[in-house]
C-alpha cells in the first residue's frame, strides 16, 4: 500500500477522480464497461457502469489512496443487496481469474458497530488489479453507519499476525451512496 493520497488543489480532484474512475470501471471477469453520470459528492463520487443492457450503479472513494477505491456497488433487481468492494493497483496485468485468499476481516466506521466477517481476495484475468469482496452478516447496518460517519476503518487478518489495515474517508458517502442507491432502483 502506498500512503494516503490527497490532491493539493480540490480543482483537479473532478479532473483526477472522472480519469481514475475511467481507468478502473472493470468489474467480474474484467470487462470493461462504460461510465457515465459521474457525479462528485464531497471525496466520493457516484457513477453508472453499463455494457450493453447490463447496467451497475456505483459509489466511490479514490481520495484515501492514491492505488486503491473503496466502492460499494448496486444491481439492478437486487439493490438491496449491494456488495462492497476494495480494489488495489498491482500494475501488472493478472494471467489468471481465481481466488487468491479468504480471511477474517474486520470493518468499523468512527467509534460504531465492529462488523466481522470475511474477505475474498480475487484476481482477473487481464485486470490490473486485485479486488477484496466483503462477506459481513450485517451489511445494511454497516451502510447506514457509512453514510453517518467520518472514517471507515478495516483491518484484514492475513495469518500468524500478519494484519494489513486501511481507512476510507467517508466525507460525501452519504450523497454518493444515496445517488447510486436511487439510481439502481429506477433502473429495476
Amino acid at each position: 500500500m502506498t500512503q494516503a493520497h490527497r490532491p493539493r488543489s480540490t480543482l483537479w480532484r473532478p479532473v483526477l477522480g472522472l480519469l481514475a474512475t475511467l481507468t478502473i470501471a472493470s468489474t467480474a471477469l474484467a470487462t470493461n464497461y462504460n461510465t457515465s453520470a459521474v457525479e462528485p459528492h464531497g471525496n466520493w463520487l457516484s457513477l453508472t457502469l453499463s455494457l450493453g443492457d447490463e447496467r451497475h450503479f456505483r459509489a466511490l472513494e479514490q481520495h484515501s489512496y492514491s492505488d486503491s477505491i473503496l466502492s460499494l456497488n448496486y444491481t439492478p433487481g437486487v439493490c438491496d443487496l449491494p456488495w462492497l468492494e476494495v480494489r488495489v493497483e498491482l500494475e501488472e496485468h493478472q494471467a489468471e481469474s481465481r481466488v487468491a485468499n479468504l480471511v477474517p476481516g474486520d470493518l468499523r466506521v468512527d467509534h460504531e458497530t465492529i462488523h466481522s466477517g470475511m474477505a475474498e481476495f480475487v484476481t482477473q484475468r487481464g485486470d490490473s488489479g486485485f479486488y477484496v469482496n466483503f462477506y459481513l452478516d450485517e451489511q445494511a447496518l454497516l451502510v447506514e453507519e457509512m453514510r453517518a460517519g467520518e472514517t471507515l476503518r478495516l483491518r484484514l487478518d492475513r495469518g500468524e499476525e500478519d494484519y494489513w489495515f486501511m481507512s476510507f474517508d467517508l466525507n460525501g458517502a452519504d450523497a454518493a451512496i444515496e445517488r447510486a442507491a436511487r439510481l439502481c432502483e429506477a433502473a429495476s
